[in-house]
């Protein structure tokens, strides 16, 4: 298996530092507000990846991070005349409810930046003895001169940057002895949270974070660190220094970025009026459209995301579910014989699809070429499952079908029930936005029903449905 490695701009063939095992950092959201599609393409994407390890025999501990103090999430609580601890808890639980919907793994660890405070102030201390950090009235830089591989990951020339930094005018510039020194520590403002260190009250750099609870759960070098390429400079590669300079040792032997997401070829901006959140877009698709969709490119791939394209993906979805529908409808109703010769061959057959989507996923988790092995065993399915096939045929097909998607985090097989009960609320908010005469909802509901293949009938008895 090989994976493109950002730290040496290669694929490399993948050898974990522990045979059979896999540590993986993941950087999460900021959670000050609901999630955006931005923020959901590197959870699909890693976790996709992390359920492809396993797959693979690997056992993943994988650790995802929730940034619970920032500027942002502070600005929220100002606003709303809360603690920022309320902002923070509200939109973790939001956010793990979208990942539920996503089908996103729940992570090893989840770790909180506001829990692992002691430990960024012993790193931070470790930091200021090796003579990589010091300390200017309460607050307390990264000295990146003291690095001589700062640059590494981003293959940023220092110089250049040293220049176009000394004409920015920002907060502390001035006490910095070199424009490219980082905050680890920052001195508290009114009324913000603030925690108690050596150096003043107040609050780690977001940097150091991430670093820690690397470090905490992972330790001091891990197997794979990975998150959206916005990432790589500064935050990353500040992380490298942090980690490499306190630890003493390489911090992370492979490092794997996913490119950005646009939206109608635009990027996605709030003042644009574009932005998408994951809980708008389960307003009108089953967030398993929106997972099939970040797949269907590579993700080192930009991405576009539209209607048109989401409308695609639905139907693609479509398509595995109905053939997964008939195969299962096979295993139960087919008949009960043992497979024939031939059937025994088609079973064989099917086998081969496994070998040739891990081909694809083992080329730098290839999802693109992944999702199209996917869909040659549809038609595989369509066309040599008979509707007079034996139920052991279908069986193993389904079997087949059903293991490749699960690796993709794709349900093939959703459950009835689920999917009936949320229809039945959806015609009861309907009722509701009816009898508040808000008509726009009621044929939003409507139309959105019908775009998933669910018709409503307004009878005397009430309002039924039927699948189209």
């Amino acid at each position: 298996m090989k994976i493109f490695n950002t730290l040496t701009m290669t694929k490399q063939e993948f050898v974990p530092i522990e045979p059979g095992k896999v540590s993986m950092y993941v950087c999460g959201p900021t959670v000050y507000n609901l999630i955006h599609i931005g923020n959901a393409r590197p959870m699909i994407v890693f976790d996709t990846f992390r359920r492809y390890l396993e797959h693979k025999g690997y056992e993943v501990n994988y650790v995802s991070n929730f940034t619970d103090v920032d500027d942002k999430i502070i600005k929220a609580a100002n606003e709303e005349g809360v603690s920022s601890e309320e902002i923070a808890e509200r939109y973790i639980a939001e956010c793990k409810k979208d990942m539920a919907g996503m089908n996103v793994k729940p992570a090893t660890t989840h770790p909180r930046a506001t829990q692992e405070i002691d430990g960024m102030i012993d790193m931070i201390s470790t930091l200021i003895e090796k003579g990589h950090a010091y300390e200017k009235n309460g607050t307390v830089y990264f000295a990146t001169r003291s690095d001589k591989n700062y640059g590494e990951l981003s293959h940023k020339n220092l110089d250049d940057l040293r220049s176009g930094f000394r004409s920015l005018k920002v907060s502390g510039e001035d006490e910095k002895n070199d424009p490219l020194d980082f905050v680890l520590w920052k001195p508290k403002k009114e009324g913000e949270p603030f925690w108690t260190s050596p150096w003043s009250d107040g609050r780690p750099g977001w940097h150091i974070e991430c670093s820690v609870m690397s470090k905490r759960y992972l330790g001091d070098t891990i197997d794979i660190h990975a998150g959206g390429e916005d990432l790589v400079f500064p935050h990353h590669e500040n992380e490298i220094a942090q980690s490499s300079c306190a630890n003493g040792v390489p911090f992370s032997h492979y490092w794997m970025h996913n490119a950005f997401l646009n939206i109608d070829g635009v990027k996605m901006s709030k003042s644009l009026g574009n932005f998408k959140t994951v809980r708008g877009i389960s307003e009108h698709y089953d967030l398993q459209v929106l997972r099939l969709f970040m797949l269907s490119a590579h993700y080192r791939s930009p991405l576009n995301f539209s209607a048109d394209l989401m409308e695609s993906a639905k139907a693609a979805l479509d398509r595995i579910r109905t053939a997964a529908d008939r195969l299962k409808e096979l295993t139960e109703k087919g008949a009960e014989t043992a497979m024939t010769a031939e059937e025994l061959q088609i079973a064989e057959e099917a086998k081969k699809f496994i070998e040739r989507f891990d081909d694809r996923m083992d080329d730098d988790c290839n999802t693109a070429d992944a999702l199209s092995v996917v869909f040659d065993l549809v038609r595989f399915a369509n066309s040599q499952v008979a509707d007079t096939a034996s139920r052991e045929l279908a069986d193993a097909v389904l079997k087949v079908l059903v293991e490749l998607t699960d690796i993709l985090g794709l349900i093939a097989l959703p459950e009835k029930v689920d999917l009936d009960q949320e229809i039945e609320e959806l015609i009861a908010k309907r009722q509701e936005a009816r009898k508040a005469r808000n008509f726009a909802l009621a044929d939003q509901i409507r139309d959105d029903l019908k775009a998933r293949g669910i018709e409503l009938l307004d009878t005397r008895d009430g309002v039924k449905w039927k699948r189209i």
